[in-house]
């Protein structure tokens, strides 16, 4: 092992002490009954890890190409999270997804759940929530004092997920009570596990009926009524997630560009659905026509279930490699609370715990397919999980920081977009029907930039469009605009602009990353002339890891 992947390696593994629900999610054993430490102090150890690591990368020479990529990977991405803790964004870390709050609640469903021992796991885990939450205060407490607060809507909606995971929601069981149910189906003999289950379970539900508590009676006086970031935090964010410099306002006009090039092949295939159709009355026929629909979230997962694995066997050998260790992917059923939108989670390490997607229901009962197919190649095959999951065989090649630690949004996001419109090159989306979904995901992801730039540099809206012209994006105006612009239903899209608004640049990184993505391709096509071949192309790129789109670009120009 070289010096450098020593480095990471050790880095992974003092991280992974440091932060347990890392450590769950890449499968690092011996902190299943703790929880990540969100207080400040917590905060400034990883800060601190994060400093040494990378003063000691920086100092290493590469003995290698990998070695070198390993180094730049890691440098990069230690850099910004320096900028962004000396920043003090963790101080205002009230959003609806990818928060403190989120995250102590998400890591239990990445807990096994088959043995005694893990049940035991669960329970002393559940006994941690209450601690784990304060010191998540903590931070928030620290904010206040120094002026740095998360906006009005972002609170309000975090003290609905903690009033529904907390049990106070009339009508909805705490999630944490849903275990002991779970508990119970294992049929496990173990009295005294229940008893620590529901004894850990009422703290738990205290904890979050407390944190809602604060959330609407000490924090929310306090918090502002702006919602956008501004163009400073922006920048900053945007590195994070898409590892690279952008010309934010040029991003912003691609973004309208983009839009309406997909609009107009929408229109195009609306026809097809239905002669003469309009995209308003074809989309009427897809949400409305029994035969396109799937009645029961069972039939549902099923169906989602049979997508992920035909896809893994047409693909394997064809189009790309698939390591045996990597040949399922699980459809997964999330508890309510979250946000709305699809999600992967990777495998474990040793493999023990596959990939998996997850599929919030929200208050859907029936599920028109149009658009889920799309999605399933996104999150699952030849989406996230080709590309997170097969970074976890490279090891060898990739260091073990890169293998489980350097996700970049832009990069990742951006990848799983290429794979819906690869999909469609592939033939896999010849139903119009499907092929309108993949347009639809398009559209979205369109919408996105241009509203989350939009709406937190607070950008007029081009005198030439037809939708509010010269008025000034808002969280209103933006949530009209993505439900008539994106056929995405009202209910999905008030979750995802409120998500905009709380992760400041992560959802432009979908549509960034594509364009980083085609644009790699497009120059490797050019370079190899008749010689060039996309299975060739793809293991290339997929060997790389993560990186940062800049140096993304940078390696494939080779």
């Amino acid at each position: 092992m070289s010096r450098i992947f020593e480095i990471a390696n050790q880095y992974v593994e003092d991280l992974a002490a440091l932060d347990p629900n890392f450590a769950t999610s890449i499968g690092v054993p011996g902190h299943e009954t703790e929880l990540t430490d969100y207080s400040p102090e917590g905060h400034a150890k990883v800060a601190d890890l994060n400093r040494r690591t990378m003063s000691e990368v920086e100092a290493a020479k590469p003995t290698s190409e990998p070695d070198r990529i390993a180094r730049d990977v890691m440098v990069e991405r230690m850099r910004v999270r320096r900028d962004l803790y000396e920043a003090g964004e963790y101080v205002r870390d009230v959003k609806i997804i990818g928060s403190g709050m989120s995250a102590v609640r998400g890591v239990f469903d990445q807990m096994p759940r088959a043995t005694e021992q893990e049940w035991r796991n669960i329970a002393g885990r559940l006994g941690a929530v209450p601690g784990a939450l304060g010191g998540y205060r903590a931070s928030l407490s620290r904010g206040l004092a120094e002026g740095k607060v998360a906006a009005k809507r972002q609170v309000l909606e975090c003290a609905k997920q903690a009033e529904t995971w907390s049990g106070l929601k009339a009508g909805t069981p705490s999630f944490f009570s849903t275990l002991v149910d779970a508990f119970d189906r294992s049929a496990l003999p173990v009295n005294d596990v229940r008893g620590d289950l529901e004894q850990a379970v009422r703290g738990a539900e205290q904890a979050y009926a407390e944190l809602r508590s604060f959330l609407l009676d000490t924090y929310l006086p306090k918090a502002p009524e702006r919602d956008g970031s501004g163009p400073e935090r922006y920048a900053l964010n945007s590195r994070v997630f898409n590892g690279a410099e952008l010309d934010l306002e040029e991003t912003y006009r691609w973004g309208w560009d983009e839009l309406y090039r997909v609009e107009d092949e929408l229109e195009s295939t609306a026809k097809k659905i239905k002669p003469g159709a309009t995209i308003a009355e074809a989309l009427e026929l897809l949400e409305t026509d029994p035969a396109r629909s799937i009645d029961t979230v069972e039939a549902f997962q099923s169906w989602l279930q049979e997508l992920h694995d035909r896809a893994l066997d047409d693909l394997d050998g064809t189009h790309f490699d698939i390591d045996p260790r990597i040949k399922r992917v699980e459809v997964m059923i999330p508890p309510p609370g979250g946000a709305l939108a699809p999600y992967y989670t990777g495998p474990s390490e040793d493999f023990t715990r596959p990939g998996r997607t997850w599929w919030p229901q929200g208050t859907r009962t029936r599920f028109p397919k149009w658009f889920q197919v799309t999605t399933a190649y996104h999150e699952g095959v030849p989406g996230h999980h080709l590309q997170v999951g097969a970074v976890r065989c490279f090891s060898e090649r990739l260091s073990r920081y890169q293998r489980t630690a350097a996700f970049v949004s832009g990069h990742g996001e951006g990848w799983a977009l290429y794979a819906e419109r690869l999909m469609g090159e592939l033939g896999y989306l010849e139903n119009p029907d499907y092929y309108l979904g993949m347009l639809s995901a398009q559209a979205m992801r369109c919408v996105r930039v241009i509203v989350d730039i939009g709406m937190h540099l607070e950008l007029p809206i081009p005198k030439t469009d037809r939708f509010h012209p010269g008025e000034i994006w808002n969280h209103d105006l933006a949530l009209e605009f993505a439900v008539e612009r994106s056929l995405q239903p009202r209910e999905f899209m008030a979750s995802e602009i409120i998500r905009y608004l709380g992760w400041p640049a992560q959802a432009i990184s979908y549509k960034v990353g594509e364009r980083a993505w085609l644009a790699a391709r497009a120059a490797a096509k050019k370079r190899d002339g008749a010689a060039f071949d996309l299975k060739a192309f793809h293991t290339k790129a997929l060997m790389l890891g993560p990186m940062g789109l800049a140096q993304l670009e940078k390696e494939l120009a080779g």
